[in-house]
């Protein structure tokens, strides 16, 4: 099987996969903060085609050819997404960054999490990839998949103790204390620990909560609402080149698969408004969509006005500065406090749209 190389500059990420069990409504979550140079991300559909499935995902607006995809979900109700990892390989591999062709790849194939550990065994090695692939299906399975040029180890979400697996920039079967996102994976699990013990998870802890809070664990110091001007953007969660924060909501068992939600913030995460994104017609939001000669997503393009007065200082390293009162301030304008409202809003819009698709399909099956 040969794969198709689309070079990226591969940065970062933070993900999770939580199991139903720990959800409000009981189907599974896959979560992912989307970190990497490539500022100018778009999602776009793909009908079935070939023997592919239908399938909708996230690419960058260079790729022009869609070559590859970095977080997405099909007609099957398999979702697929991938943190970057750094502490796997250990050879001289010239053609790699792959990750993203084998997950359009799997989108295409693949409608369960079996299947997506069956298409990496068939991929000849050298895989030309060094990632944790983040999958769930509409059997409730999930799993990540730490893989490298030679290697390859399953975590079962079933396997969980507390019913969910997070992953950074390193893979737990890899080389210890090698890798990254240590510290944003300690601010994870602190952030999410309430919830785990709560039961209660839902797709906006991840987009309005996590994806927008400046807790640092090291520090053991959340500068949120702190009344802080400028921070050092150094292992927060959300990033300078955060480019997306996207929640996956997966099916219960016996649903119809494409009641899947893919729940887009497209942009820096904490200046992003929220949007549904569904495989039927019009579910794909048309300032999501790359336009133009230069392919961006007007939505993006938006977002990304924002960002840069959230990093105003563009001399010397000016870029690494945050001005946290454009988006927490006492006056209660920034962008964080005006978009989180109107996002729970688009969540309560979404799920109103769902309950009626979730009718029509059952009045079919009578």
């Amino acid at each position: 099987m040969a794969l198709a190389a689309f070079a990226v500059e591969a940065f970062a990420c933070t993900s999770a996969i939580v199991s139903g069990k720990l959800t409000a409504n009981g189907r599974p979550l896959l979560w992912k903060n989307r970190d990497t140079n490539d500022q100018n991300n778009r999602v776009k559909r793909f009908a079935a085609h070939k023997g592919c499935y239908e399938f909708v995902a996230l690419f960058d607006a260079r790729d022009k050819r869609d070559t590859a995809a970095w977080i997405g979900y099909n007609e099957k109700g398999f979702a697929i997404m991938n943190t970057a990892s750094y502490n796997l390989n250990n050879d001289k591999v010239k053609e790699m960054d792959k990750e993203g062709v084998v997950m359009r790849m799997a989108l295409e194939r693949c409608a369960t999490v079996d299947e997506f550990e069956q298409l990496l065994k068939s991929i000849p090695q050298p895989r030309g990839v060094e990632a944790n692939f983040g999958v769930i299906d509409a059997d409730g399975n999930g799993a990540y998949f730490e893989t490298g040029n030679y290697t390859l180890v399953k975590y079962d979400l079933k396997d969980a103790p507390d019913g969910i697996l997070m992953r950074t920039n390193y893979s737990y079967s890899g080389r210890v204390d090698d890798g990254a996102g240590y510290v944003r994976e300690a601010n994870e699990k602190k952030l999410l620990a309430p919830h785990i013990m709560r039961h209660d998870f839902t797709p906006a802890v991840f987009t309005e909560e996590v994806s927008r809070t400046f807790y640092h664990s090291v520090l053991d110091k959340d500068f949120t609402n702190s009344d802080t001007e400028w921070v050092v953007d150094q292992d927060f969660i959300p990033r300078r080149i955060s480019t997306a924060t996207t929640v996956i909501e997966g099916v219960l068992p016996g649903e119809n698969p494409l009641l899947t939600t893919m729940w887009m913030g497209l942009g820096y995460p904490p200046c992003a408004d929220i949007f549904p994104v569904w495989l039927w017609e019009n579910g794909v939001p048309e300032c999501l969509v790359g336009k133009g000669k230069d392919n961006h997503s007007p939505q993006c393009d938006i977002v990304k006005q924002r960002e840069n007065e959230v990093f105003p200082i563009k001399r010397g390293n000016g870029k690494h500065y945050v001005n946290l009162q454009k988006l927490y301030n006492k006056q209660g304008t920034g962008y964080c406090q005006i978009l989180i409202p109107q996002n729970m809003d688009t969540y309560r819009k979404g799920y109103e749209e769902l309950a009626k698709r979730r009718a029509k399909f059952a009045a079919k099956k009578k």
